[in-house]
């Protein structure tokens, strides 16, 4: 499932937040960064803010396994 984290700046003093649902696509266009998932805009993070955007889900990583092998 698609889950991202948005880390704030520390001298803005404002709480990470966890960002996840199995829709989830991230767009970043004309200084904003945009979640979006099957209902559209969920969520909308500027630029100018700062922050850091991750991706943490545990598929990003996952390489997929081999297919069997016919014998």
């Amino acid at each position: 499932m698609p889950a991202f984290l948005i880390v704030h700046p520390r001298d803005q003093r404002k709480d990470d937040v966890l960002v996840e649902d199995p829709h989830l696509a991230l767009t970043v266009a004309d200084g904003w960064a945009v979640f979006t998932d099957e209902h559209g805009i969920c969520l909308a993070v500027p630029a100018a803010l700062g922050a850091q955007i991750q991706r943490v889900d545990e598929d990003q990583d996952a390489t997929p396994e081999p297919a069997p092998q016919k014998e």
